[in-house]
Parts: structure tokens; sequence; C-alpha cells
């Protein structure tokens, strides 16, 4: 069976990716960016809530393949 573009796959990588950085990131946040932003770890958060969509887009993707169109089509 032929693999056809999806960009489904695309979007977790890129995902996946930003979430890595962010959450790195968020990991390694000081004290003056802490206070601005109320003690909360914003990178962190949002680096795993997209960690969390890719994990989701990249499971749709094995779960349901897309099929390459029968050449009747």
């Amino acid at each position: 069976m032929k693999r056809i573009f999806d960009i489904r796959t695309i979007i977790g990588g890129l995902f996946g990716l930003y979430g890595i950085i962010l959450t790195v990131a968020g990991l390694f946040t000081g004290s003056s960016d802490l206070r601005k932003a109320q003690d909360i770890r914003i990178n962190l958060w949002t680096g795993l809530a997209m960690l969390v969509v890719s994990a989701i887009f990249l499971t749709w993707v094995f779960l349901r393949p897309l099929k390459s169109p029968s050449p009747d089509a």
C-alpha cells in the first residue's frame, strides 16, 4: 500500500517539536519571569498541552491512515 501525503503528520510533528521546546523552556524559567506570570509556569503548561495535542494527532494518523484512491475512481 502506498503512503499518501497526510497533513495530520505535519501538524502532529510541529506541535510535538514546539511542545518539546516550550516544555524545556518552562523547566528552566527564571524567578523574575515567574513573578511576571504570577508564579505560573506558562511555558511548561503550554508545552505539555502541545505534546498532548501532538500525541492525539499522531495517534489519529496511525489508527486511521488515509487510503490511496483506487485506479477505478
